[in-house]
């Protein structure tokens, strides 16, 4: 337990780090290390986690040319990379950042690197001319992603590279989607004007905050009015667009917000699948605060025999599992956690998910094979590969979404079974 008050920057750059120190031993932040922090310091914590994972390149850096020898404790290394986020975005009040991370060390390893941390970030503030210039220089470094990574988008964007790596590096827009069952979009910007939030419409139901905000905040957002939803996510449902009284599929539906938009959309028979139970049990709660209903089931797509019923299927949603590689400004430790070779052992996954599932379409029926990556192998590559297997298939619709100021990077494509 800390001693520190929950209240206090020093309580929440030591959670940061030892946030931070769990992303790089491998964990995802998807499995709830905020969830452990004390409540009124979260948002605080998260901005620390999140936007030193967006710049841990840059961190790490920095801390090359601070550090005399490398740091055995990484914990400290942690903290210090943290620290270093805060001080680049809040210089204002380096003093305190200063203060407050030299309290953080001393719960960490006794106390021993207390005088170690308050050196390094004086240190940083006296030369901090210096290091940036030298970090501007260094096109790894100042690009704040891997150099794998960075290889492969400058191999598949040639021109739009430098643009996708800016989005990266950038905080995400906070969009929502309108549930349509329960009012109008134009209603709802009204009633944001009403509270005094700024916002415009964006896509077929979108909505686009001009700053974030607690969920809690949005007004009407318990009743089920909204659900937060990134714009190029929304496309799914659009591209898809099933008849009403149609049997659906959604293969791979946590958490939820594509399975919920299909059915805000079309009155569709509608099985949600997951791999996992408690993924499961969060696109039901979804589900059950925006008045929806479908069948949601816990099983594994590519296995079919053990929970389909032999009844074909008017539409089908594959939402694969990638890279992440265009959800990475929301998902920052996706770019630290993999490595080059997860791109083929994520491509081969989403060839056994496409495989599994086609045989469960009717002919004539629709699948919309759906991934949150930029990379060529898990998308256009994928495709044109179960194109060459699958006579039967023809693409009706194609399109490569890069992440900008109004939305992330997605991959669609809608293909149609020949009757």
């Amino acid at each position: 337990m800390s001693r520190l008050p929950s209240d206090s920057l020093a309580y929440a750059l030591l959670q940061a780090a030892r946030i931070h120190l769990a992303v790089l031993g491998g964990q995802s932040l998807a499995e709830g290390q905020l969830d452990r922090v004390e409540t009124g310091a979260r948002p605080a914590v998260q901005d620390l986690v999140y936007g030193s994972l967006r710049r841990y390149g840059r961190g790490d850096f920095l801390l090359g040319r601070l550090l005399v020898q490398p740091l055995a404790v990484e914990e400290i290394r942690c903290l210090l990379l943290v620290a270093l986020y805060r001080l680049e975005t809040r210089p204002e009040v380096a003093h305190t950042v200063v203060d407050q991370a030299v309290r953080a060390a001393g719960e960490l390893a006794g106390g021993r690197f207390r005088a170690l941390v308050n050196g390094v970030l004086r240190n940083y503030l006296r030369r901090e001319a210096e290091l940036l210039a030298a970090l501007a220089a260094d096109a790894l470094a100042s690009s704040q992603h891997p150099a794998w990574w960075l290889a492969e988008l400058q191999g598949a964007y040639a021109e739009d590279w430098p643009a996708i790596i800016a989005a990266g590096n950038a905080p995400p827009p906070m969009a929502l989607r309108v549930n349509s069952r329960r009012g109008s979009r134009a209603e709802y910007l009204e009633r944001l004007t009403a509270e005094d939030i700024a916002a415009v419409p964006l896509g077929e139901a979108g909505v686009t905050l001009a700053r974030p905000m607690p969920v809690e905040r949005l007004p009407g957002f318990a009743a089920g009015l909204v659900s937060v939803q990134d714009p190029g996510a929304q496309r799914a449902a659009e591209l898809l667009d099933p008849a009403p009284g149609s049997r659906v599929l959604d293969a791979c539906a946590a958490p939820g917000g594509k399975t919920a938009h299909l059915l805000e959309r079309a009155d569709v028979d509608l099985l949600a699948l997951d791999l996992k139970p408690a993924r499961c049990r969060r696109v039901s709660a979804n589900l059950q605060r925006l008045g929806l209903e479908a069948t949601v089931l816990a099983a594994d797509c590519t296995r079919p025999q053990t929970w389909w019923d032999g009844q074909p299927f008017d539409a089908v949603l594959a939402d694969a599992p990638c890279t992440a590689s265009g959800v990475v400004r929301r998902h920052p430790d996706a770019k630290w956690l993999r490595r080059a070779e997860d791109i083929a052992s994520f491509a081969a996954a989403q060839a056994r998910i496409l495989d599994a599932l086609w045989p469960l379409l009717r002919p004539g029926g629709k699948l919309l094979y759906a991934t949150c990556s930029l990379f060529p192998a898990e998308n256009g590559g994928q495709i044109a590969r179960f194109l060459a297997r699958q006579p039967q298939a023809r693409r009706r619709h194609e399109e490569q979404l890069l992440p900008n100021a109004e939305h992330d990077g997605f991959y669609y494509c809608l293909l149609e079974k020949l009757r």
